[in-house]
């Protein structure tokens, strides 16, 4: 939620923490006030990506590079139709943009989209603090909004939790649209928007992909109304647990033995259709520089991250499912978070992780190829 007003971007501001803990700063984009649950992303590069990518719905974003905004804002590198963080938190923003594909400062877009933020707070210690209690609930507020300390940690503290959030509907597109093949026509895929970052479908539509991106209440049949030689569920905000409707869906698909390709929210939802369970992290992965392991070829892997949850899956056994068997194929060497499902007796598999990957790393973008490969199998 968020209440703001444009300009007087030098205002006081105080963030607020759950626990009480509160940081004092200067006003950065709109003045007023906003909540969500603080989390930090340590991207050194990439925020015009992230502030637009629908997965941080309802999230107050930390910028643990110290120093954002050099590169301003363009045109051309949204991953959706607007922001989506509820608030954003930075050290020393950039007084002058500098790139030549800046349309204007990054200031002035979050000014644009009426997005409150805070600058010139120790954001090395937020993260810490974040690192050792968790994510948690938090408000930032500047100008007329600040009032009392223990006023502002109540206001805090009544916000709802992100476990238990059903938040995928609200950032999802409510008609189908298509992304054309670049190039020769070459296979069809049903694309299942949960929060898709505009950056995927470019990716398959590369490899001669056409894209039907579809509702995330679409159903079984419209889904197989478009043909398709193989299914894609997306990343997308909130809790797993909560996605009921999805799971349906892709237990149908299962059943139909269509290649079938998950990520980060889509790789929950995999967990899910094979009953596993889903739990949420710490303080999660978010950020650009995440080692994942492929233990389908043992390849160490620099990846994007974010999401807050995971799916409980034995890392040392295969699996029995009622589709069969199936294995962890990915693990984050930080922690043996789960980042990758696989089926072993019929074409779906997921991943934890973003491998369309704008600004980068693009380690992953093999698996683009790996869902081709399938497809073709399955032509075969």
């Amino acid at each position: 939620m968020t209440t703001s007003t444009r300009g007087a971007t030098k205002a006081p501001a105080v963030l607020v923490l759950e626990d009480g803990r509160i940081f004092r700063g200067r006003a950065y984009g709109a003045v007023g006030e906003t909540f969500g649950e603080a989390v930090f992303s340590t991207g050194m590069t990439g925020y015009q990506e992230t502030l637009t990518d629908p997965s941080y719905d309802r999230q107050i974003v930390v910028a643990t590079a110290p120093q954002i905004g050099n590169t301003g804002w363009n045109d051309e590198d949204d991953e959706s139709r607007r922001i989506w963080v509820s608030g954003y938190v930075v050290r020393d923003p950039a007084r002058v943009p500098s790139n030549w594909r800046a349309k204007r400062s990054l200031d002035d877009e979050l000014v644009a989209q009426d997005i409150v933020g805070i600058s010139g707070i120790d954001t090395r210690a937020l993260t810490r603090h974040l690192r050792e209690r968790g994510s948690m609930r938090a408000g930032i507020f500047s100008g007329e909004a600040i009032a009392g300390e223990s006023e502002l940690v109540a206001r805090v503290q009544a916000q709802p939790h992100m476990k238990g959030a059903s938040l995928y509907e609200e950032v999802a597109t409510k008609e189908t649209y298509v992304v054309p093949a670049v190039g020769e026509k070459k296979f069809t895929v049903a694309a299942i928007d949960l929060g898709i970052k505009g950056m995927t479908p470019h990716r398959m539509a590369q490899r001669g992909i056409e894209v039907h991106v579809l509702p995330a209440t679409a159903s079984v049949d419209e889904v197989y109304a478009v043909e398709p030689d193989g299914v894609f569920f997306s990343n997308g905000p909130g809790d797993p647990a909560t996605a009921d409707g999805p799971v349906a869906l892709m237990t149908a698909v299962l059943e139909r033995k269509t290649p079938l390709f998950g990520i980060c929210f889509g790789n929950q939802i995999l967990g899910r259709a094979l009953g596993f369970g889903t739990y949420k992290l710490k303080y999660g992965h978010r950020g650009i520089n995440q080692p994942v392991q492929d233990r389908t070829t043992g390849k160490v892997e620099v990846t994007a991250h974010n999401h807050g949850f995971a799916v409980d899956a034995p890392l040392d056994k295969v699996s029995e499912t009622k589709f069969g068997r199936a294995e962890v194929s990915h693990v984050c060497l930080n922690d043996d978070v789960v980042e990758g499902l696989q089926l072993l007796d019929q074409p779906a598999f997921s991943v934890q992780y973003h491998p369309e990957a704008a600004a980068g790393p693009h380690d992953a973008a093999y698996l683009f190829d790996r869902f081709v490969s399938l497809m073709e199998g399955q032509r075969a």
